[in-house]
C-alpha cells in the first residue's frame, strides 16, 4: 500500500496515538495564553490609562505594540525552528511570554507597559508557529484535522470568553490580573511541555538574513499599523494609515523578491507554487479576515447599537464561543476524512449563511434569536476556518513545516488586520454621513458574510488542488 501524500485526504481508520493527543493538549496551554491575553487587554485599555495616568491615544500603543513586535518575530520563527529544537524553542518563547506578563503586571508607567508588551509580542509570535510546528510534525498530513481541530478551540473559544473573564476580573480586582493570569497557563504548560513533548529538530545550517528581518518583519508591521489606524483617523487617506501600508507593501515586496532568488532565505515563499498550500492560504485569509473581523463588530454591536455593558457582552457573546467548541472536533474529524477543500466550502457558506441575517435584523432584535444566530456562526466556523490551517500544513513536507506555520500565521494576521480596517471604516462612514445607528452594521455584517462566501470560493481550488494531488498519488 502507498501511503497517502500530503494534501489528500486520509483515511477514516487512521487513529491517533495517545502521544499526538498528549502533544496537542499542552500547546493548548500555549494557544489559550495568546488568545485570550488580546481580549483580556483590549476591553483593559481605558482602567490601565486611568490608573497610569495616560491619555487613551498612549495607551492604546498597549494593544498596539503588542501586535507589531508579534510581526517581526513570525517572520524569523522558521529559522529559531532550523537553529534550535523546535519543542525547546517552544518553551522557551513560552518562559518568556510568562515572565514579561509579570514585567506588564508590575509596569509603573505607561511607557514601561509597552516595552514589555513588545517583548510579550514577540515571545508570542515565536510560541504561536512553534507550537503549531510541533503539532503538524508529530500529527502527519493524515491526522492533521483532527488535531488542529483541538488548537482551533483555542483559537476560537479563548476570544469568545475573553469580553466576559476580563469583565468579572476588572470588576473585583485590578488591570494588573488581567497579566497575572497568564502565570499559571505559563507553570502549568511548562511543567507538561517538558514532560511531554518530543524532541523535534528542524533543518540546521541557515544563516539569519537580517535585511529579509528588515523587510518582511517591518513590512508585516506597517501594514498592520497602518490598517489599524484607521480605526482611530477612521478614513483610508490619512497619513498614518496609508504611509505605513504604502511602506508595508513595498518592503514585503523586496521580501520576496530578494527570497525568490536566494538559496537559503528567511521564509521559503517558494511554497506558494504548491497549488494545494497556495489556494489554502489564500482561502485562509479571507477566512481569517471574517473571523478576526467579526470578533471586532460582535463587541461593538451589543455595547454600542444594544447598550449592553462590558459583562453582558461578554455573555451574550459566550454562544458564538460555544458553537466553535461544539463543532470543531467534528470539523476536524471531517476535514481528515473528507479533505479540508470540501468541508472549507460548505463550513464558509454556512457561516455566511448565519451572518447574514444580522445584516437585515432591526436593533431591538430578539434577544433569542441573535444567541441562535451567534451559536450557528461558531459551529459554521468550527469547520470553515481551521480545515484551511490543516490543508495547508497537509501540503507540506515535515522539513517545511516552519515556513508554512509562519506564513499560514501571517495571512490570517494580516487578513484580520484588513476585516478589522473594512469595519472599522464602514462603521465611521456611516456615523459621518448621519445614517441610521443600525444601518452601519447592517453593512459590516454584509462585508462579513462576503469574506466568507470569498473563503468558500478558494476553497473550491483547494478542493481541486487536493484532488489533482491525490490523482497523481492514490493509495494503492
Amino acid at each position: 500500500m502507498t501511503a497517502p501524500r500530503p494534501g489528500t485526504p486520509a483515511l477514516a481508520a487512521d487513529r491517533i496515538p495517545g502521544h499526538v493527543w498528549r502533544t496537542a493538549g499542552v500547546v493548548v496551554f500555549g494557544a489559550v495564553m495568546g488568545m485570550l491575553d488580546t481580549s483580556l487587554v483590549t476591553i483593559g485599555l481605558r482602567t490601565i490609562g486611568t490608573d497610569l495616568g495616560a491619555p487613551l491615544a498612549t495607551v492604546q500603543w498597549v494593544a498596539s505594540a503588542y501586535l507589531l513586535a508579534l510581526g517581526v518575530s513570525l517572520t524569523v520563527c522558521g529559522w529559531f525552528a532550523r537553529r534550535v529544537v523546535v519543542s525547546r524553542l517552544w518553551r522557551g518563547a513560552l518562559a518568556a511570554f510568562t515572565l514579561t506578563s509579570v514585567a506588564c503586571a508590575f509596569a509603573p508607567t505607561a511607557g514601561w507597559l509597552i516595552g514589555t508588551r513588545v517583548l510579550q509580542g514577540l515571545a508570542a509570535g515565536l510560541m504561536i508557529p512553534a507550537g503549531q510546528t510541533i503539532l503538524g510534525q508529530a500529527a502527519g498530513p493524515q491526522r492533521m484535522g483532527r488535531v488542529m481541530g483541538v488548537v482551533g478551540i483555542a483559537v476560537v473559544g479563548a476570544p469568545a470568553i475573553g469580553p466576559a473573564v476580563g469583565g468579572l476580573m476588572l470588576a473585583h480586582w485590578s488591570w494588573p490580573w488581567l497579566f497575572l493570569i497568564n502565570v499559571p497557563f505559563g507553570l502549568v504548560a511548562l511543567a507538561l511541555g517538558w514532560r511531554y513533548l518530543p524532541p523535534t529538530r528542524g533543518v540546521p545550517g541557515r544563516r539569519l538574513d537580517v535585511i529579509g528581518v528588515v523587510l518582511a518583519g517591518g513590512g508585516v508591521s506597517a501594514v498592520v499599523y497602518g490598517l489599524s489606524e484607521i480605526g482611530s483617523t477612521g478614513s483610508v487617506t490619512a497619513l498614518p494609515v496609508w504611509l505605513p501600508v504604502l511602506l508595508g507593501l513595498a518592503g514585503l515586496a523586496g521580501f520576496l523578491l530578494r527570497a525568490a532568488g536566494a538559496e537559503q532565505p528567511l521564509l521559503d515563499v517558494r511554497l506558494f507554487g504548491n497549488p494545494a498550500f497556495r489556494a489554502a492560504t489564500s482561502a485562509g485569509f479571507f477566512a481569517g479576515g471574517a473571523m478576526f473581523g467579526g470578533m471586532v463588530l460582535l463587541p461593538l454591536y451589543f455595547q454600542v447599537l444594544h447598550g449592553t455593558g462590558l459583562i453582558r457582552t461578554g455573555v451574550d457573546l459566550l454562544a458564538y464561543g460555544l458553537g466553535g467548541i461544539v463543532m470543531l472536533p467534528l470539523g476536524g474529524r471531517l476535514t481528515d476524512r473528507f479533505g479540508g477543500g470540501r468541508v472549507a466550502v460548505l463550513g464558509n457558506l454556512a457561516v455566511a449563511a448565519a451572518v447574514l441575517p444580522l445584516a437585515f435584523l432591526p436593533a431591538d432584535a430578539n434577544g433569542v434569536l441573535l444567541q441562535l444566530l451567534l451559536f450557528a456562526a461558531g459551529l459554521a466556523t468550527g469547520v470553515g476556518a481551521m480545515p484551511l490551517v490543516s490543508s495547508a500544513y497537509a501540503a507540506v513536507r515535515r522539513e517545511q513545516l516552519p515556513d508554512a506555520t509562519a506564513i499560514v500565521n501571517i495571512m490570517q494576521r494580516v487578513g484580520g488586520a484588513v476585516a478589522v480596517a473594512l469595519v472599522a471604516v464602514i462603521l465611521s462612514r456611516a456615523a459621518a454621513s448621519g445614517w441610521a445607528p443600525v444601518a452601519g452594521y447592517h453593512l459590516a455584517f454584509a462585508a462579513l458574510a462576503a469574506l466568507s462566501l470569498t473563503a468558500s470560493a478558494a476553497s473550491i481550488v483547494l478542493r481541486g488542488a487536493q484532488r489533482r494531488a491525490q490523482d497523481r498519488h492514490p493509495i494503492a
